[in-house]
């Protein structure tokens, strides 16, 4: 898919009409996202990148792969609920998109739980992720490539903790990494941005990170060639979902309803008024 722009930054002003630009791009182009990812998150990963104009392919067998991840647009492997029985197809996978120059984004969910899980994540590193996006914790275990107390898949440090674990792990993988927390950070190694949309209430809801990480390899897609770019535009719009759907909300259950609906419902003018995005060149 043909990228919407090859600006190499954007001056501050600029990141909402970004924003509306690359999400009306998603739109129009309706880009084929293949997700292997967890049992939790199937449901909210694909009505997210429905709502949002994408199409979803949840599938994960190994036979598959070989015919069906060439065509797609982007690939989002989430290690969730990661079993021996799935690494090869999520390898398989990363091997093929990148063979056809296709973008992938990588979910290392709680990579220092275990040895299994640490070890699997690193090596998925290897096969060069366009984008790694994890919580703070997860990041700083990948790059520190060591396991330690975790809280599962919840983090036990703020987006902010792991910083200069971040920008160690792009410089190391050549990937975008992007830590989320109350201010979503996104680096490259030498560039910094953050994103600061989104409620606290999104962390009550199961999957809405592995969501957005699908989120981001829609984005990416469509604008392939400034992926650090849209990573965080990704981050911020479904970030003024969730803004937008806890004005509807009365709790977590309703949140998730009217989070998909307000992502699908965004507009021009809303998105321009409410992403709230920093650069540090």
């Amino acid at each position: 898919m043909e990228p919407e722009s090859k600006d190499e930054s954007q001056p501050s002003d600029q990141w909402p009409h970004k924003a509306w630009s690359l999400l009306s791009a998603v739109r129009r182009h309706s880009p084929l996202i293949q997700c292997i990812t967890n049992f939790v998150s199937m449901d909210l990963m694909a009505n997210t990148l429905l709502s949002a104009g994408a199409s979803p392919a949840m599938l994960h067998t190994l036979e598959e792969i070989p015919d069906f991840t060439p065509q797609v647009h982007a690939l989002c492997l989430n290690v969730g609920t990661l079993s021996a029985d799935w690494l090869p197809a999520m390898k398989a996978a990363a091997e093929f998109a990148s063979k056809s120059c296709k973008p992938w984004v990588l979910d290392p969910v709680a990579a220092g739980a275990s040895v299994f899980r640490l070890r699997a994540c690193l090596e998925l590193v290897q096969l060069k992720p366009t984008v790694i996006r994890g919580n703070g914790s997860e990041i700083m275990a990948l790059s520190k490539a060591s396991v330690g107390p975790t809280k599962g898949v919840d983090s036990s440090h703020e987006s902010t903790d792991a910083m200069e674990a971040a920008k160690a792990l792009a410089q190391g993988s050549g990937a975008i990494v992007a830590v989320s927390g109350a201010i979503d950070i996104v680096t490259d190694g030498k560039r910094v941005v953050e994103a600061h949309n989104g409620v606290a209430m999104m962390q009550k809801i199961t999957a809405t990170g592995c969501s957005v990480t699908a989120l981001i390899a829609a984005f990416v897609a469509v604008d392939q060639s400034n992926a650090l770019e849209a990573t965080a535009l990704a981050l911020s719009i479904f970030g003024v979902a969730g803004e937008l759907g806890m004005s509807l909300a009365r709790g977590p259950a309703s949140l998730r309803m009217h989070l998909i609906d307000s992502l699908y419902g965004l507009d021009e003018a809303t998105l321009i008024s409410r992403v709230k995005i920093t650069s540090f060149d």
